[in-house]
């Protein structure tokens, strides 16, 4: 006993995550040096001496290293993304604000310092990070809470032995010591943490092979449990990098097509040392090269705050000048000096682009007669308007939809635009209804939300835009305050502290070191479609978890109660030692139970105490009745010797010493097929690990009850033909536990019989379930039947292959390419036509039976 808990306490000690590492990698992410005016002189300082009211000098390449105030100069651009994730830098004027851990990515510029370390936005993540360490888990509470059960239930046998064997029967002392001890030792479930760490630690080994390396083991159960997954938007739902869409790029120009105005941005684009929409337009070009194919620069305008434009002057084949530009959509229109009606159009076009969260980029070009590189050359011709995206990893919606049959709620969480998160989650189809985060826990709260609670609002919220590390933070916090298991996915510093917050922190793949020392689970492999198989592994390991817990429960119950009566009504003292091997043999079989063959539950998994301990009770009082009952025909009748022919044992205690040992082993062990299945039994076929374990186990048991000669154990083989007896019993006596286990989940939820017929609702009719109160259920199950909800919620879990669907592959197929034909469809009916198709709604039955 002392030995399994030294080793349960090695595992639990080595499990446990360093929690200021994540705070400290934060830390390590500010700028250490910086040039600060002081005394009128310029020098450079360690950031950490910086305080409010200091002058700092800022130029192309340096980090932030503390929030501060623009003076007058020239605009910065400065890359945010270690607060927002977003990577498009971000142009700051003179006044505005600038914080901590950015990078200066273009211009030079003196600022005054506003905030320093913990109290800029950059050190708030730090000490969020730092207060969020997670209370006692969900697995430490039901463990206990189990445990507790567990030692309540022997204490009241011990009470009750006590007062009998001692105040009323005046037995003697070392007889009582040794019933005492039986309690002890075989209703203890001392191996229940080493099980339960075990089985943990090998679906880590099979999670890290799938691509997701856990940091803490107990969030396997945590995960199981999920219910709400909040996942950062950019690299993560997306690529993180900007792109074109082909067919909404619009032309203004006659005799120029869509790939035309493609080429000529990437002709004004950088071929090398190229930011992140260079990257985007001759990304688009079969071929890189392609840019400058066929042409010879002359001059190129590197992009500028005033112009907001690039440009590049170029000699083609037969020797003519042109120039190509593109850049702010207002720069390239007022360069063009368009006519109105080509103004109205364009301003058209941005708009649409910008409901629906597309930046535009303008293109023109114009020739140059003069042949000179600083000639004003002839009018500029806008030739068409690009829309650069963000575009969707290939496994985002499929993985979205799939969580959403799992029970699983997604939410988008960006600090990019409102308009950006929406087009985003259309083309996911997660939905729309997302706000601002400001509007929602900011000090500008939206008025026109303030009669909803903002706890509904998060709840039932698609997605947040506009965040920052305390909202994620927040958002966490009332989503669990409301009761929900809630994930947390992201790559950056910002996702850190709603990582640590979080019941599970993933960090994807790529993450930053602070996010992944915020996070429970570490993604190896690219997007979210990892987490689907993690899920399914996860509740499949807590399903064997929780499966063990009935059975360590009915065990202590069994061993309690049976032990306790036939020590006090028959006065039979069964050996310590003997209860000691059956632990022994019982514990080393269960401990195969962690590579156990096992269904996932199709929605979140929780313990429910309830019906742990109802379930617990029910089977272990059962199976303590039959041993007494067994116990009662082998003493007080001769109904096996009558029966079966073999030899009274009722004179002959250490043989029935024997006989009750091998009939407690049988029964004891056999209850883990019943714990383990949520159908009949020996349907559901274990794995064969457990299978042979069962089989040694009990064959070590009968050899023992047989042929043992053990005086210090008071035992003496009772023969083959007891064995066999013994045998037939416990197959008779197990069959009704099925019905029992149908039984308390009809009572405990009413849902039995979904355990025998999962598809049953599928064959109903209206009258199977009566008038009124039930025809809603009806309704519901027709609508499955309809296609109106997805139907892999029961495919996923075919019997042939718990992990995947046989016809999953051309099914996402066909919805990929229903995602991109959505993004040319511009009429109502169009869209109507388009989503029923997405849907896989039949429009007959709608127009018939159900109102759009």
């Amino acid at each position: 006993i002392v030995c399994l808990l030294f080793i349960n306490s090695t595992i639990s000690f080595i499990e446990e995550n360093n929690a200021g590492s994540a705070a400290a990698a934060l830390m390590a992410g500010l700028a250490p040096k910086t040039q600060v005016l002081r005394n009128g002189r310029w020098s450079e300082q360690e950031a950490s001496i910086l305080v409010p009211g200091d002058v700092i000098s800022i130029k192309l390449g340096d980090i932030i290293p503390a929030d501060a105030r623009l003076l007058d100069g020239d605009p910065l651009k400065v890359d945010q993304s270690s607060l927002t994730g977003e990577s498009i830098p971000i142009t700051k004027y003179p006044g505005d604000e600038i914080f901590s851990g950015s990078t200066c990515k273009q211009g030079e510029i003196e600022a005054i310092v506003i905030a320093t370390r913990v109290h800029t936005f950059f050190g708030k993540a730090a000490h969020l990070v730092d207060d969020s360490t997670n209370q006692v888990g969900h697995f430490q509470k039901v463990l206990t809470a189990i445990g507790n059960f567990c030692i309540c239930s022997i204490a009241l046998g011990i009470i009750i032995e006590l007062i009998v064997m001692y105040l009323i029967q005046h037995r003697k002392y070392r007889d009582g010591i040794d019933n005492l001890l039986v309690l002890l030792i075989g209703g203890i479930p001392i191996a229940m943490p080493t099980v339960l760490s075990v089985t943990m630690a090998i679906g880590s080994h099979r999670l890290s092979q799938q691509g997701a390396i856990t940091k803490r083991m107990t969030a396997i159960e945590e995960m199981a449990g999920m219910d709400v997954l909040c996942s950062d938007k950019t690299g993560t739902l997306t690529l993180n990098k900007l792109t074109v869409d082909r067919n909404l790029v619009e032309v203004f120009a006659k005799g120029v097509d869509k790939e035309h105005v493609i080429l000529l941005a990437a002709r004004a684009s950088r071929i090398e040392n190229q930011d992140a929409i260079d990257a985007a337009i001759v990304g688009m070009l079969a071929d890189p090269k392609e840019a400058r194919a066929g042409v010879r620069e002359v001059h190129f305008l590197p992009f500028n705050p005033v112009d907001k434009r690039t440009a590049l002057t170029y000699i083609d084949s037969d020797g003519s000048w042109h120039r190509a530009s593109k850049g702010a959509p207002e720069q390239i229109l007022n360069l063009c000096n368009c006519k109105e009606d080509v103004r109205r159009k364009a301003h058209g076009v941005i708009n649409k682009f910008s409901e629906r969260g597309l930046r535009s980029l303008a293109v023109a070009r114009q020739e140059v007669p003069e042949k000179k590189k600083d000639a004003s050359g002839g009018p500029w011709q806008l030739v068409g308007l690009l829309p650069l995206f963000d575009p969707p990893r290939h496994d985002s919606a499929e993985t979205i939809r799939r969580a959403l049959n799992l029970g699983v709620n997604v939410k988008m969480i960006t600090g990019d635009q409102l308009a950006i998160a929406k087009e985003t989650g259309r083309r996911l189809g997660m939905g729309t209804n997302m706000y601002l985060s400001s509007a929602l826990l900011g000090q500008d709260k939206d008025s026109s939300l303030g009669a909803i609670p903002v706890d509904e609002l998060i709840e039932t919220a698609d997605g947040f835009a506009g965040v920052f590390p305390e909202h994620r933070y927040e958002i966490v916090r009332r989503l669990q305050q409301m009761k929900h298991v809630c994930g947390m996915t992201g790559d950056g510093v910002n996702d850190a502290p709603a990582l640590k917050k979080a019941d599970i922190g993933i960090a994807v793949a790529n993450a930053t070191d602070a996010a992944r020392d915020a996070s429970d689970i570490v993604l190896t492999e690219s997007g979210l479609s990892v987490i689907i198989g993690a899920v399914l592994t996860s509740r499949a390991i807590f399903q064997r978890m929780k499966n063990y817990t009935i059975y360590a429960v009915s065990i202590t119950i069994r061993v309690v109660f049976g032990f306790m009566f036939i020590a006090l009504i028959w006065e039979f003292d069964f050996a310590p030692f003997m209860v000691l091997i059956m632990a022994i043999l019982n514990d080393g079989t269960i401990m195969t139970i962690s590579k156990d063959r096992m269904k996932p539950s199709p929605q979140p998994g929780s313990w429910k105490l309830i019906e742990i301990f109802s379930t617990g009770v029910v089977f272990g009082g059962y199976q303590a009745l039959m041993t007494v009952v067994f116990f009662w025909a082998m003493k007080d009748t001769d109904i096996f010797s009558n029966k079966f022919g073999v030899r009274p044992l009722s004179h002959r205690p250490e043989q029935m010493m024997a006989a009750l040992y091998l009939q407690v082993s049988i029964i004891s062990q056999s209850l883990i097929f019943v714990t383990r299945s949520r159908s009949w039994s020996y349907v559901e076929r274990p794995g064969l690990l457990l299978l042979g374990a069962f089989i040694t186990a009990q064959l070590v048991a009968t050899f023992i009850a047989v042929y043992a000669n053990w005086s210090f154990a008071r035992i003496e083989g009772a023969g083959w033909g007891w064995a066999g007896v013994i045998w037939l019993y416990s197959l008779v006596t197990y069959i009704p536990l099925d019905l029992l286990k149908f039984a308390i989940c009809y009572i405990l939820s009413g849902k039995a019989w979904l355990n025998l017929l999962e598809n049953k609702t599928a064959f109903t009719m209206k009258k199977d379930y009566g008038k009124e109160e039930r025809e809603a259920q009806w309704a519901a199950a027709q609508r499955t039947l309809h296609g109106l909800q997805p139907p892999e919620r029961n495919n996923i879990f075919n019997e042939k292959n718990c992990y995947s669907e046989l016809s999953e592959i051309a099914e996402q197929a066909k919805r990929r390419a229903e995602v991109a034909r959505l993004r040319e469809v511009n009429t109502l009916k169009g869209a109507v036509e388009s989503v029923v198709k997405f849907k896989g709604l039949d429009i007959d039955t709608i127009q018939q039976h159900y109102t759009v």
